[in-house]
């Protein structure tokens, strides 16, 4: 695979260079720790929809970036929630955290064997897949915020929906195995 740097995958790669300035500025100790944090993530998540938004424009779309682009985004988000699970130590945010990042790996897994055996096209992302990302990028927006808003409990609301992305994260997954299951008893 012949690795191509165009504009969009400039865009992934500063994506995963967001990720160590987000884990040194989360332990700041600085008041506004938690906004700068939220900006960055909020920066991060501009990048991942304006990479794929410019590699279908300008038709730039290539192997490597198709690689790079979800490989960012599973280790921004894999890494926010253990600092975040570190930083607000409790059950009720570790267990859809792990349900989340353990998603992200067997669905990830799945992907790689698929691909191993001509069945790539099984195990793409689906709508479903796209609703749980998006209900995942504003918990954790939320989460790395923690402060009321207006009144808004900006933290209790990210755990809401967290725990809906980690619904939506099980639901895909079940049918991401379904495909690939019904794709491996059709060819035994």
């Amino acid at each position: 695979m012949k690795i191509e740097f165009n504009l969009p995958t400039n865009l992934t790669l500063l994506r995963i260079a967001l990720i160590p300035l987000l884990a040194v500025v989360f332990y700041l100790p600085w008041q506004y720790t938690n906004v700068a944090c939220m900006l960055i993530f909020l920066a991060a998540g501009i990048t991942d929809w304006l990479d794929g938004y410019l590699a279908r424009k300008m038709q730039l779309e290539t192997p490597f970036g198709a690689f790079l682009d979800p490989v960012a985004d599973k280790l921004m988000v894999a890494i926010v929630l253990v600092l975040l699970v570190q930083q607000q130590a409790s059950a009720a945010l570790a267990i859809p955290a792990a349900i989340i990042i353990g998603r992200e790996i067997t669905i990830a897994s799945l992907r790689e064997w698929m691909a191993e055996i001509g069945q790539q096209g099984t195990v793409k992302v689906s709508q479903l897949g796209k609703w749980k990302t998006s209900a995942q990028m504003l918990a954790i927006g939320m989460l790395l915020y923690r402060e009321d808003l207006l009144g808004i409990p900006i933290n209790y609301c990210g755990y809401t929906l967290l725990y809906i992305a980690a619904i939506l994260t099980l639901w895909s997954m079940i049918s991401y195995l379904k495909a690939a299951f019904l794709v491996l008893s059709e060819n035994n």
